[in-house]
């Protein structure tokens, strides 16, 4: 290998030392006869050498810099040429070749350029100027190169005039697709495009968004940074710096400018990528300075350098930290090495780079192979001439193994593939010409067979694509530490086709594991259930990170904003990293509430029945007998029992059946009840009214039994079409943020609304009747009671509205099992604990003498009352026999029952130890 550096530096040196040219054919690299020629283009030395004391004159001046990789390049060109000359593929037919130093100048390459564009077989050397270059035959049929694209743009602008066919091995500049501007470009690398999206894919699967970038100021740099700034937005990469250097090593600033550079890579410390789009000798001299300021970051290449030997072999580069490039894929190139072993005996007559390196070698022959290419490279700087020793050469063929060793793989095998599709194009053409003739063919025409060639190389085919880009993907590696020697390990391949990186084995998948362990961000990862917030407007991978707000999550790092959970499904707290499922809830069974109405529910199930048991051991008493019979207290009672009883359809998860029940079951059963009291209040006023008029209406109006079937058939109707048309059913109620709850729709307020509304009919006009019949008895007080029970009917389901509709939750169900039973237990209070108090602590008062007694005085006493508001009816006289004197309004009461042609009847009783006997109706008594 250090063989091979003394070899490549000699060749510089004898660049270095050579003369401006005198003629045209001074100017020429390498050169060799045939029957078809090939230009071709390398950077052979790094610079041109100019004087700033003397003035700038129009002359090619001497270049300096021996270039050990750019001359392993020309010599992969001649050796693909001889390929084909030695093979079938062209059979009878010679490719010539004419080789030129662009010293990495446009200006050189230019005037290589226009040799190529010069009338063939001239002696004058001239390019004639014409409007039409179709029958313009000029020197070269083709033209391989230049690498940089720089270079490469302005040969290509010249080349168009007359569409010579230009193959480049290197130039990656997304612009030279463009086939209006370039139509007789191709290249047989993929475009910078592919790089880019390749690198800026890389780093962000790498985990890092806060990166640095390093370019050329020509159309390469300007060009990949453009396109790399837009592959980095796309994949949320942001970019902390941009640095550019000038484009050639002869600019003065290049010094000045990698210093500030490196000043700035200092200043942002949370920087630690950096991709570097650069020359090799920019990058040469940036990765010198770099370490001895004790810089340590990552660095990505490309395929510019990523795999030159000269920056690899720098010393210590490894402090640098680690290098991950992109490099073009690679083919067999095994018969270069053979080449390259074989290489004493090929003949340097026309090959003044191998002279050159010859003799640099010859100066640098006692260094070592790993500081040979370094001392190549100083000597070619000077104006010396050095005469190789036999010895020399002898050294020179036995350290041969150094040129191998400073091989780029996708290089040589990207110019081998360069010459051979030349060489299959001219193949398809010579077919039916005859070729050996250097005017069979014009260049155009070559260009016109060779956009569309399909050739073959190691068994693999290729063909260019509309854009005349030979998208063949990248190889991507890292620069390794191996025994104490840098070396350059595949990681893995880029598909460009399918952007994705195909790992091959294990090893690979640590190395990508240990890059993401290198941090570099503007801010630090937001954890799952975070979010970003920008803090710089200019770049969105400064921020901040906040909570996910409640039901929102983030499930991932660095996520831009929260995603919204599934509000009918599913909820999030805040910070959340996933969405919970809702729980689903409604008034269960063992909700405490719900013991707790089920408790009263029962309860007042077991006063239905004590209540029941008491009127019935009590049947034949005058309390049972005045509450309307027994019939009459069952029917009630059972309504009673279905009203308690249909609580328990509001409790537990909604089914349809429940949803369906609970309401029709609630508004029949308690409209029956309210029916049945309603009877009870108009009987009551009915017996106890004495007043003519109204005891007529309500003579006419009492038919028990038709109006009890009218009106709970009426509710029944109501339920039925309720049930019919707008049923109600089970839903689910997401609009919580947290739970769904189970619930009953009723399906129509409306019809929700006319049960209801039927029943408060009712009850309004239960409590009118009940309202007039108030003043009974004292100890026979039914109708207040009556009053009192739909005072608190109406109270609770006045109360029940708005609380109702303000209710929300599974506890809306308890609010009308509230109500249910606040009436119920209102109705059933009023109704029969009076009477069974009477029964149960007053017996004395339950007998027919002391309840007739009490009849008598409240009859005596309304009737009296009666007599003086009606003056104008006659007096008439009625025997009543008594031992005491009777009392007010005695006559009164027998005249009226005498009007009703009701029979009196004798009751004796006992008051006070006194003995009374009086007379009664006794119809309306036995209707009370």
């Amino acid at each position: 290998m250090a063989l091979l550096m003394i070899l490549i530096t000699c060749f510089m040196a004898i660049l270095a030392t050579s003369q401006p040219c005198q003629t045209p054919d001074d100017f020429v690299a390498v050169t060799s006869p045939g029957h078809i020629m090939i230009g071709g283009l390398f950077a052979i030395h790094e610079k041109m050498l100019t004087s700033e004391d003397q003035p700038r004159r129009p002359q090619i001046q001497k270049c300096v810099g021996f270039e050990v990789s750019a001359f392993l390049q020309t010599l992969a060109m001649i050796h693909s040429i001889e390929m084909i000359n030695n093979s079938t593929l062209l059979s009878g037919v010679k490719l010539g070749y004419e080789i030129y130093d662009t010293c990495t100048e446009v200006t050189a390459a230019m005037a290589a350029t226009l040799r190529f564009l010069s009338k063939f077989n001239c002696s004058r050397e001239t390019v004639e100027f014409q409007c039409d270059y179709s029958n313009y035959m000029p020197r070269v049929k083709a033209v391989i190169g230049a690498g940089y694209s720089e270079i490469t743009m302005a040969v290509s602008r010249m080349l168009n005039l007359q569409l010579i066919p230009q193959v480049s091995y290197e130039s990656t500049a997304e612009i030279l697709s463009d086939k209006i501007r370039f139509p007789s470009f191709l290249r047989t690398v993929p475009s910078d495009f592919y790089q880019t999206k390749a690198m800026a894919h890389l780093i962000q699967k790498s985990g890092w968004n806060w990166i640095g970038i390093i370019t050329t100021d020509d159309d390469y740099g300007r060009l990949a940074l453009d396109t790399f700034a837009i592959q980095a937005a796309a994949n949320n990469v942001c970019i902390a710096f941009k640095e550019v250097f000038p484009a050639f090593l002869s600019d003065n600033t290049i010094e000045v400018r990698i210093n500030q550079t490196l000043e700035k890579i200092i200043a942002e410390a949370q920087v630690n990528v950096i991709v570097v789009f650069l020359r090799r000798f920019h990058v040469f001299n940036l990765f010198n300075k770099a370490i001895e300021r004790n810089i340590h970051k990552i660095w990505i290449a490309s395929d510019n350098w990523s795999t030159a030997t000269k920056i690899i072999t720098i010393p210590n580069v490894k402090k640098l930290g680690k290098v991950v490039g992109f490099t073009f894929r690679r083919g067999n190139i095994s018969s270069f090495h053979a080449f390259l072993q074989t290489l004493h005996t090929y003949p340097n007559n026309n090959n003044k780079p191998l002279r050159e390196y010859a003799i640099l070698f010859s100066d640098c022959e006692h260094v070592k192979d790993s500081d040979l290419s370094q001392c190549i490279s100083n000597r070619s700087q000077g104006a010396l001439t050095y005469k190789v020793k036999e010895d020399v050469k002898r050294n020179f063929f036995m350290r041969n193994d150094f040129l191998w060793h400073y091989t780029e793989p996708g290089l040589i095998h990207s110019i081998q593939l360069a010459v051979f599709a030349l060489g299959y194009a001219i193949r398809d053409l010579c077919q039916a010409r005859d070729c050996q003739n250097p005017n069979a063919f014009q260049p155009w025409e070559l260009l016109d067979v060779l956009k569309n060639v399909t050739f073959t190389d190691g068994g693999n085919s290729f063909h260019f694509d509309a854009h005349g880009d030979l998208n063949i993907g990248y190889d991507v590696v890292l620069w390794k530490e191996i025994n104490g020697h840098m070396t350059i390990a595949k990681m893995a391949e880029y598909d460009l086709q399918n952007d994705v990186f195909i790992i091959p084995n294990q090893e690979a998948k640590n190395e990508f594991r240990n890059l993401k362990q290198t941090l570099s961000k503007c801010s630090k990862e937001c954890s799952p259930g975070e979010m970003k917030k920008t803090t710089r407007s200019q770049h969105i991978c400064c921020y901040e990170c906040v909570s996910c707000p409640e039901n929102h999550y983030s499930n991932q790092t660095d996520m831009d904003h929260c995603v919204l959970c599934n509000n009918e499904t599913h909820w999030a707290p805040v910070r959340s990293a996933m969405c919970l499922e809702k729980e689903v809830e409604y008034l269960n069974w063992n909700d405490s509430l719900a013991l707790l109405l089920v408790a009263l529910s029962l309860l007042g199930i077991i006063f239905v029945l004590a209540i029941g048991i008491i009127f019935t051991r009590n049947l034949n008493t005058p309390v049972v007998k005045s509450s309307g019979g027994l019939v009459v207290c069952y029917v009630i009672l059972l309504c009673h029992f279905l009203n308690f009883a249909s609580t328990g359809f509001f409790i537990g998860e909604p089914q349809d059946f429940t949803c369906k029940t609970r309401q029709t079951l609630f508004g029949v059963s308690f409209t029956l009840c309210i029916s049945c009291i309603l009877m009870k209040s108009l009987k009551i006023l009915l017996a106890f009214s004495f007043d003519p008029n109204l005891q007529n209406f309500l003579k006419c109006l009492y038919k028990p039994i038709p109006i009890i079937f009218t009106c709970t058939g009426i509710q029944v109707i109501i339920c039925i079409l309720w049930l019919i048309f707008a049923a109600p059913t089970v839903e689910e109620n997401v609009s919580l943020p947290r739970v769904i709850i189970l619930e009953c729709e009723e399906g129509s307020t409306l019809a929700f609304g006319t049960m209801l509304g039927y029943i408060a009919i009712l009850a309004f006009i239960c409590f009118i009747f009940a309202f007039k019949g108030r003043k009974l008895p004292e100890n026979y007080n039914e109708a207040k009671f009556m009053t009192f029970g739909m005072l608190i009917y109406f109270i609770a389901w006045i109360t029940f509205i708005p609380v109702y509709a303000t209710t929300f939750g599974k506890y809306l169900p308890a609010v009308e099992i509230i109500v249910i039973l606040i009436s119920n237990y209102g109705i059933l209070c009023c109704t029969f604990f009076p009477k069974c108090y009477v029964i149960l602590c007053k017996q004395e008062t339950n007998t027919k003498s002391a309840f007739l007694e009490l009849i008598y005085s409240y009859s005596s006493h309304s009737a009296g009352n009666l007599a003086m508001s009606h003056a104008s009816l006659d007096s008439t006289s009625s025997n009543i026999t008594t031992t005491h004197p009777s009392p007010r309004g005695n006559s009164e009461a027998w005249q009226k029952s005498k009007d009703l042609q009701v029979q009196p009847f004798a009751q004796t009783c006992r008051d006070n130890g006194t003995k009374v006997s009086k007379t009664f109706p006794r119809k309306r008594i036995s209707s009370i």
